[in-house]
């Protein structure tokens, strides 16, 4: 497959997805031109940068973008990633590209095995499907960072949690984190159609050690449906303000005809608390599909230590037929017990506010920010965070590709910049914008189909 990515407004650079298995895996991934599939995993030298997001230890930033849809060796939506090392662009696929796997759909990286150089978790939620249509089994695909690139590594699914495989869809959330404070990020996975509700498989030291929570862990103790969608959404940070990290685990789906709960776990202590609409503190009430918790995200908005709990409500209504319209909303919840609504400056009927959320200092004041998007409207709304006070409203960023784009299905922040993922511009193509300050600029477009942004980093 030929595939011209736009490297900001002066590079052109033509991507080629090969379908040997062998051939480009021997290869440097900085060699434009060329797929890196399925390979051993050779130890590197160590990397020494210290970038976000550094897969070749060079000390600047790369970046990936999920394409789940595109053709590879003429499996369609078998699903790749476009990685960027510094304008130089390569495509992961998988080793055995698989008709409908979405390859791709879901994104997160760490440093998962210590070497200073960033890894990549590639969500592949779709893979194993029984039958046309049925949701897949999933899996995740490892890449380690190395001076020459990303390499490939090891593949996790649901055995590695000691259950048969389903339709579990493991992969569909992804999240990487120091959870046991050993100096190496965690990996998180989410399998929301996991038999019983969903679930969450916890891969700490360094990968080799793994738990799966679920509702129906013993520490959790809630009931369950097999619609909640346990694992849709995850979040890692400090929300009792201790030292350690805890982790949020979306389940838009539980609750009285998806009106979405969350629940906070902390997997050392064994302790867990749920959160919906109707716990104490929490303003407005739990409604048919609003989908409470289809994200969620970690902000500390007042620079007090502690992490608030970002919940989006994509659902979220006034109306009685919430089937047909969903304004969306996103609640932000302090340690205080304090519940923060936000919705549109201007609602409509269809803005589904609250879709995606990311979270960082986005205008250097030293405090964290949140973004929120608003995929049906084609905005994302920037609230700034104030060491003391906490959120204000900030500027909204437009769709440059229209209402259409799904605009905001992603958001990654890195530094000052802002990354957006638009799958649904340009004919499903798809497109990734940075955005710094008022400037916005495609540093990547697809070609028709494939849904280039459906998950950025």
């Amino acid at each position: 497959m030929k595939t011209t990515v736009r490297m900001g407004a002066t590079a052109t650079v033509i991507l080629l997805t090969c379908g040997s298995a062998v051939g480009p895996a021997a290869r440097s991934p900085h060699a434009a031109g060329h797929a890196v599939l399925g390979a051993a995993f050779v130890r590197a030298e160590p990397c020494h940068g210290h970038a976000s997001a550094d897969f070749d230890g060079d000390g600047r930033s790369d970046n990936a973008a999920g394409a789940p849809y595109a053709t590879v060796s003429g499996r369609v939506r078998a699903g790749a990633v476009a990685v960027g090392y510094g304008g130089h662009v390569s495509r992961l696929a998988a080793p055995s590209p698989e008709r409908d796997a979405g390859f791709g759909a879901t994104l997160a990286t760490g440093d998962f095995n210590g070497d200073h150089c960033d890894d990549l978790a590639v969500g592949v939620p779709d893979h194993g499907s029984a039958r046309s249509g049925a949701d897949g089994t999933g899996a995740v695909y490892l890449y380690y960072g190395s001076p020459a690139g990303l390499r490939p590594g090891r593949v996790l699914g649901t055995r590695d949690l000691g259950r048969e495989p389903g339709s579990d869809r493991f992969g569909a959330a992804l999240v990487a984190g120091d959870l046991d404070r050993d100096g190496r990020d965690d990996l998180v996975v989410g399998a929301p159609g996991l038999s019983g509700g969903g679930g969450v498989g916890v891969f700490t030291h360094g990968l080799r050690t793994r738990r799966l929570v679920t509702q129906r862990t013993s520490w959790v103790g809630q009931r369950t449906s097999q619609t909640d969608g346990f694992g849709s959404a995850l979040a890692i940070g400090r929300f009792g303000g201790g030292r350690g990290r805890e982790l949020a685990v979306g389940a838009p789906g539980d609750g009285d005809e998806a009106s979405g709960a969350v629940t906070v776990l902390d997997p050392a202590a064994h302790r867990s608390r749920r959160v919906t609409q109707e716990s104490g503190g929490v303003r407005g009430v739990s409604e048919r599909y609003d989908k409470f918790g289809a994200a969620v995200a970690a902000v500390d908005v007042d620079h007090d230590g502690v992490d608030e709990l970002a919940v989006g409500a994509p659902g979220e209504d006034q109306t009685k037929i919430p089937e047909n319209f969903a304004t969306g909303a996103v609640h932000v919840l302090y340690a205080s017990g304090r519940d923060e609504v936000w919705t549109p400056r201007r609602a409509g009927h269809y803005d589904r506010f609250g879709t995606t959320l990311a979270a960082a200092d986005l205008d250097g004041n030293g405090t964290a920010d949140l973004v929120v998007s608003a995929t049906g409207s084609g905005v994302v709304q920037v609230l700034n965070g104030h060491r003391g006070r906490g959120l204000t409203r900030g500027r909204v960023i437009a769709s440059p590709a229209g209402r259409t784009a799904q605009f905001g299905w992603t958001l990654s922040i890195r530094g000052r910049d802002l990354f957006v993922g638009a799958p649904g511009a340009h004919g499903f193509g798809g497109a990734v914008y940075r955005v710094h300050g008022r400037t916005r600029t495609p540093l990547q477009n697809g070609v028709a189909g494939e849904l280039l942004g459906y998950a950025v980093i």
